[in-house]
């Protein structure tokens, strides 16, 4: 046989072999390629409009030092990662990203742990849902809720190869049960000390991954108090990283720190970052670009565990001229600071000085008297504490920005259990101030306390004298508690709204202002020229003290003597309690312009009802169980 020159020899076959044939098989059965957490996101992720507000395809490169964090996830040499972190630079997508990861790549059992019950049914709904209608490998492995048996619920996603659980670090039962081999804390420092009787949440979490070797435990949050934080003592057990980004200008990396954040005197909106090695001020746009070529530094050795901090100085979602002028607004007082502190910066506040001395408040004592208020005052309240022989009721009147006046502290000696001293209470509620220029106001909401041997005496006044705002309230001390809740208790035998109050968040607040507002303005408390040493002592009978309580450093109100009563600073805290429950610092801020009048009335003339009976709960009436063929047959 003749060869013609052709490329295809005469020994050799124009038919595809064997091995072509099935190399496509091969790659259907090969398996997936390893990917880290990033490029996974990067891949597969699409964000939805729920939840973002550039929906579509994920992409790290719009905050990259999310990398980092989400590829430590897949590094071995790491067991446990811990974010100290300020609002709003992607720690929950980060989060759904790791979910998302090891549903779709390397299924296992993933625990998700929120402060409450509550928090964790919202992140579910609002989250966890959106993210696997809208990212198709997730929702081909996840079935439809609405079919039967699904093992698709609202708070347990069941897959091939392992399962989510979303829980409360309130609730013990939820922390009880199966093996997990990664665990996913969010918002640490907003868990309670104890889940139930149990223990520290986070601990009882921690050993249902004891099984696993390759167990991945993420812990994040914004931190709170120095010295009572989670996340700041566990961050001080890690290799503690940092972001390190180069200047645009002399190539130099630094981490980015509040203090290089610079603005002309009363211009925040033309602030800039101020190069540490050169001096450069870098605007606005050059971030991205430093974002960009940034790196993740270890600045200590730890074993097994990496720890990141972030600050909003970082997030290409809020600008440095926003953030210096969100400063300045925190800045007038010392509760709005320390939230941008822990929120923008990512830090723990420290509070150098937590006992106030009563002496020192003396040289703050004016002129003024109830009968003739400072024109400033638009607004006021009274706190009532009951004691066993006694009421004692402090009036405070109020201006903008919360700017402050006691008016009167009076003692009305009886008995709780008995009508006269509550009569005397109403003529004290009826009492008109006038100030300066003239204005005539009265007292527009009292909490009173019903924590004593007097609660269900105080439910019926309070009931009888609801629709004038005069609140029946219990204190509810521990840290993060809301001053006013969004709903109240209910009271027993007598039909009543209960309001329980956050003692020592108000505490925090006042006594921070007594300390660092030294002169009249926003937050300043003022005080009559009635006002004696004993009362400025029991206003500053408390302290801070911290305790180990189940192994964790714990933040606590307590007295600072045993000789010493409280009754100035507890009707202080209710007094202010009643400003919030009224309206708070937006009220305030609308009577000062004069958009809303002021109240002329607050219980009713002496005439009136005041013995009217407080209303009881109606007795629950069981139905009758009807009595026929389908009832008796059981019988």
């Amino acid at each position: 046989m003749k060869y013609d020159g052709s490329s295809t020899k005469p020994w050799q076959s124009s038919q595809p072999t064997a091995q072509a044939m099935l190399a496509p098989m091969w790659l259907l059965w090969a398996p997936p390629p390893t990917l880290t957490v990033s490029e996974w996101a990067d891949q597969y992720r699409k964000l939805s409009s729920e939840s973002s507000a550039e929906p579509g395809q994920w992409r790290t490169d719009r905050a990259p030092y999310q990398r980092g964090v989400m590829d430590a996830i897949r590094d071995h040499s790491v067991s446990e990662i811990v974010v100290m972190k300020a609002a709003q630079v992607g720690w929950t997508e980060i989060l759904n990203n790791c979910i998302g990861y090891h549903i779709h790549q390397e299924p296992a059992p993933i625990l998700l742990l929120q402060p409450t019950l509550e928090m964790a049914e919202a992140w579910s709904k609002d989250r966890l849902a959106p993210m696997i209608r809208d990212t198709p490998v997730l929702t081909d492995r996840i079935a439809d809720p609405r079919s039967r048996d699904s093992g698709n619920t609202l708070l347990h996603k069941r897959f091939l190869g392992g399962h989510l659980t979303v829980i409360g670090a309130n609730s013990p039962a939820g922390l009880a049960s199966r093996p997990i081999r990664v665990l996913l804390c969010d918002e640490v420092d907003r868990f309670p000390t104890s889940a139930g009787t149990e223990g520290d949440p986070i601990d009882l979490a921690k050993r249902r991954t004891a099984t696993f070797r390759n167990r991945k435990i993420l812990m994040g949050s914004t931190p709170t108090v120095k010295g009572s934080s989670r996340i700041e003592a566990a961050f001080d057990q890690s290799d503690q990283r940092y972001y390190f980004v180069p200047c645009p200008s002399c190539e130099q990396f630094q981490r980015l720190v509040w203090a290089q954040v610079r603005w002309p005197d009363q211009h925040p909106e033309l602030a800039v970052y101020v190069c540490q090695h050169c001096g450069t001020e870098i605007e606005e746009a050059g971030k991205l670009q430093m974002m960009l070529r940034g790196e993740w530094r270890a600045t200590k050795q730890s074993l097994g565990i990496a720890g990141f901090h972030l600050s909003a100085l970082y997030s290409l979602w809020t600008t440095w001229r926003e953030m210096a002028q969100d400063f300045l607004r925190a800045k007038r007082f010392p509760e709005t600071l320390q939230t941008w502190i822990n929120t923008a910066l990512g830090e723990t506040w420290e509070d150098k000085g937590e006992t106030l001395e009563a002496g020192a408040l003396l040289s703050r004592r004016e002129s003024y008297t109830s009968g003739s208020l400072p024109p400033g005052v638009v607004l006021v309240t009274m706190g009532t504490d009951v004691q066993d022989d006694r009421l004692e009721s402090t009036i405070y009147g109020w201006g903008a920005d919360e700017e402050c006046w006691r008016l009167e502290h009076v003692v009305l000696r009886g008995d709780p259990g008995q009508p006269q001293v509550w009569a005397e209470h109403d003529d004290l509620l009826r009492r008109r101030f006038e100030t300066d220029d003239g204005r005539k106001l009265v007292v527009e909401a009292c909490c009173v306390d019903s924590g004593g041997h007097f609660t269900e005496q105080v439910y019926r006044y309070c009931a009888q004298r609801k629709r004038f705002r005069v609140w029946a309230i219990k204190g509810a001390g521990g840290p993060g508690r809301l001053v006013w809740p969004k709903r109240p208790g209910k009271g027993t035998k007598v039909r009543v709204d209960v309001w329980l109050i956050g003692v020592d968040t108000i505490k925090e607040i006042l006594y921070g202002r007594l300390r660092k507002i030294v002169s009249p303005g926003p937050g300043y408390l003022h005080f009559d020229a009635d006002t004696d040493e004993v009362w400025f002592e029991q206003l500053t009978s408390e302290t801070v003290v911290y305790r180990q309580v189940q192994g964790r450093r714990v933040r606590l109100w307590r007295p600072r003597s045993t000789g010493i009563r409280q009754e100035a600073l507890d009707c202080t805290v209710y007094a202010y309690a009643a400003l919030v429950g009224r309206g708070g610092a937006e009220l305030l801020r609308k009577r000062a312009g004069g958009l809303v009048p002021a109240e002329q009335a607050v219980v009713p003339p002496n005439d009136q009802a005041s013995d009217e009976p407080a209303p009881k709960r109606k007795p629950r009436v069981m139905m009758k169980r009807p009595s026929n063929f389908i009832t008796n047959w059981r019988r």
